[in-house]
């Protein structure tokens, strides 16, 4: 079996305007991420995603770049089956060869950002064919799921204090959680979990005194209080308050998350699936989380294949534990595969399907396709 061509495609889907929502990433006009596809010269296809950015709206071209021009033609001619030695091929470039004799890593820069989301995508679709030509889920190659259904826990509540319980209560009652703390624990009672997500905007001193206004509250979690960049600040806060520290979705690779874990920054660690290098190296951070008696959560604020890997990944690591569902506009996520992820009484189904077990909707990748240069 070999890789007969690699193709990215920037999907760039508007958002009505009645389904827009407002935080400090700004308005959400668009949903656009990578649609990355991966087809051998005996027909199968696999598809996988990679992300500009960890919120909705995003210019794409660098990225696409990156796997249309980059990783994607040294992969030609390749057996997509190798996927950890295809990994350290584009991770390590023209220096693969020592990194596979000697066992350690030798990248020629490219360590972090695009270039790591670029090779996710290419990683992830090349699980997904793995999968199909196996006639196996993808968490089957993984080990195994731990069980048929994971919890999931609904993602948004943007709504002001005075209309943040109406909004999560209808969370509820489609089956999960989620934030805007005093006013949301008021409207959902005791037995509901919560979590607030900062985006990283606080300042340490900030983020501190936030905690101890909400430490009666019960939050499950509090994700990214201050950037990812201050992972002293990050351990700074964790050791002020009870409350779980949660992050990981700005990271990239196992390197960034054995800082956090070094810095004792944290209690969730988040991999994007879009962002952190793909299958690949999630089941690497997911190895870490169970060293450290750590949780896996993993960002699936993403379209239908990102969604997808993060919840095979979730569903063989031990440290996996529970799913992030967006109930914002996102039709990456409802409408670019037939497939649905329904959820029923707060918990999503663990298909058995090959691969990813995702159907591509072909005339959406058509009507929402950019033109790259």
């Amino acid at each position: 079996m070999k890789i007969k061509s690699v193709k990215a495609i920037w999907l760039s889907v508007p958002i009505p305007e009645a389904q827009q929502h407002v935080s400090d990433l700004g308005r959400t006009t668009s949903f656009d991420s990578v649609l990355v596809r991966v087809e051998t010269e005996c027909g199968l296809i696999g598809h996988g995603e990679a992300k500009e950015e960890v919120g909705s709206v995003a210019n794409c071209n660098a990225v696409a770049a990156a796997v249309n021009k980059k990783f994607g033609p040294a992969l030609i001619g390749e057996d997509p089956r190798d996927t950890a030695r295809l990994w350290e091929r584009m991770y390590n470039g023209s220096r693969d060869h020592y990194a596979l004799d000697r066992g350690r890593v030798f990248p020629i820069l490219g360590r972090r950002g695009l270039s790591v989301a670029a090779i996710g995508g290419i990683d992830t679709a090349l699980w997904d064919i793995l999968g199909q030509s196996l006639n196996a889920p993808v968490w089957r190659l993984l080990g195994g799921r731990k069980a048929k259904h994971m919890p999931a826990y609904a993602s948004g509540g943007w709504a002001g204090a005075d209309k943040i319980g109406e909004q999560l209560m209808g969370y509820v009652e489609r089956g999960g959680f989620n934030e805007r703390v005093r006013a949301a624990r008021k409207a959902l009672g005791d037995g509901i979990g919560l979590m607030c997500d900062a985006h990283g905007t606080f300042s340490v001193p900030e983020a501190k005194r936030f905690c101890r206004m909400v430490e009666d509250c019960d939050l499950t979690w509090f994700e990214e209080p201050v950037t990812a960049d201050d992972k002293r600040g990050y351990a700074e806060v964790r050791a002020a308050t009870a409350i779980p520290i949660a992050a990981g979705e700005s990271e990239f690779t196992r390197h960034d998350f054995r800082d956090l874990i070094d810095a004792r920054a944290v209690d969730v660690l988040q991999p994007d699936l879009a962002i952190c290098g793909g299958i690949t190296e999630a089941m690497r951070i997911a190895a870490l989380a169970s060293a450290y008696n750590l949780k896996l959560a993993p960002h699936l604020w993403t379209g239908a294949p990102a969604f997808a890997a993060g919840m095979h990944v979730a569903a063989a690591a031990p440290a996996g534990f529970i799913l992030e569902y967006s109930l914002g506009a996102n039709p990456l996520l409802q409408d670019l595969v037939q497939e649905k992820f329904a959820v029923k009484d707060g918990m999503v189904e663990i298909p058995d399907r090959p691969g990813l077990g995702l159907t591509i909707n072909e005339d959406f990748v058509k009507r929402y396709a950019v033109p790259l240069a």
